[in-house]
């Protein structure tokens, strides 16, 4: 028999814990179909929808690419389909563990976590932070970027990008910047150690922003794992005058001494996790303290789920958790919900507010409200996504299929 919301609802009690609300409609609805679609400017991502009986859907973002999901989702399936959506702890466990014939793929599942919250929110009438256990927000403070024009070795190209960041709708009042075109170096590759120069460079170029700025914006030095311990210690030094907010991903990705040396030699706060799965990747950062803040994505990192084990095993070290995020709206309502439903929120990243604006046209109606660097919080069932389809269908990767 297929069910309506409305049906669904009649005989719900508002409970604000998943396991509660779904208590009355528990195996009465089912998976039937499980989607992934790549749009454009959405940084290698892809979307995800999973299709249930009741004629009602929930839209996720993992972090690969269409052909590489549908690929993984296909050996899912047997997990998936005709199964309960609202078991989303018994899926996360079945799915996260898989070992043989193919290791898990955190990041494809991560998009499928994040489509059943929000399916589980639209079933039971509920927004996804409350069924998480919040809110302690209504807001969560933002982060931006440095523009692909700025040149941070001319003064006049930091005034001019200053002007332009003061005056925009959203008042930003955090950004980072990325250090490899001032380093000379290809962005997420190894670079060799830095020279004096680089270096000599490096200072300079951020003394610039923050003469320009002023100290009412905070500016963090984004790095892509590019150097190597000596020269990420060296970074710190350099920058350290210009007071940054954070130094990001300044070594490579696994935990390893080097992170400890870092984070004895500055009292710069270091940053890093967007590349790090579930909480076996952040545990040797949290427990070593080799970082000030952990960043998962929750499009790589395992979804809601493996993000709020993650935020749950920091809290017991009172380490601040942020959000990596250059994706879609979808990736950017998930942040928001996790962000006001966690206590050790710290802030997360953002593509609002670019000149393009293709986040904000993925929405039909209001677009993301954005004042003071701080998101509200949709309010509606689920993630609170209304989604604008003819907008995504113009923005299809060359070859994509809609909804593959």
């Amino acid at each position: 028999m297929s069910l309506t919301r409305r049906d669904l609802l009649k005989s719900l009690p508002l409970f604000p814990a998943l396991v509660r609300a779904a208590a009355p409609i528990q195996g009465k609805v089912k998976i039937t179909a499980i989607h992934a679609m790549a749009i454009q400017n959405i940084a290698g991502n892809c979307l995800i929808r999973i299709d249930t009986g009741a004629g009602i859907s929930g839209y996720g973002e993992a972090g690969a690419t269409g052909p590489m999901a549908r690929a993984r989702i296909a050996t899912m399936m047997p997990y998936l389909l005709g199964k309960d959506p609202l078991s989303i702890e018994v899926h996360f466990h079945n799915l996260t563990t898989l070992m043989h014939t193919y290791m898990a793929h955190i990041p494809t599942i991560s998009g499928i976590d994040m489509a059943l919250w929000d399916l589980a929110g639209k079933l039971l009438g509920k927004p996804v932070n409350v069924l998480l256990g919040g809110p302690f927000r209504d807001a969560i403070p933002m982060y931006s970027h440095g523009s692909r024009e700025l040149n941070m070795l001319e003064k006049g190209s930091c005034r001019d990008w200053a002007a332009q960041i003061k005056s925009a709708t959203e008042g930003f009042n955090t950004f980072k910047i990325n250090i490899d075109s001032t380093l000379g170096v290809p962005s997420a590759r190894y670079a060799a150690t830095l020279t004096s120069q680089q270096l000599r460079n490096v200072a300079r170029a951020y003394m610039n922003v923050r003469e320009a700025v002023g100290e009412d914006i905070d500016i963090a030095v984004h790095c892509h794992n590019e150097p190597d311990t000596p020269s990420a210690i060296a970074i710190a030094k350099a920058i350290e005058p210009m007071n940054p907010l954070f130094l990001e991903d300044p070594i490579n990705v696994p935990h390893h001494e080097g992170w400890a040396a870092l984070r004895r030699s500055t009292r710069i706060p270091i940053l890093t996790g967007e590349k790090l799965e579930m909480v076996r990747g952040f545990k040797p950062f949290i427990d070593a303290q080799s970082c000030d803040i952990i960043h998962p994505d929750l499009a790589f990192c395992g979804g809601l789920t493996g993000a709020r084990k993650i935020a749950d095993y920091a809290y017991q070290t009172r380490t601040p958790v942020a959000l990596h995020n250059v994706g879609s709206i979808i990736l950017t309502y998930a942040s928001a919900h996790f962000g006001s439903a966690i206590h050790n929120f710290y802030r997360s990243e953002s593509a609002l507010g670019r000149p393009t604006r293709h986040v904000e046209k993925m929405v039909k109606g209001g677009a993301p409200v954005v004042q003071k660097s701080q998101l509200t919080v949709p309010t509606a069932p689920g993630l609170g996504l209304d989604l604008d389809f003819g907008y995504l269908k113009s923005q299809l990767v060359a070859g994509e299929p809609w909804w593959g």
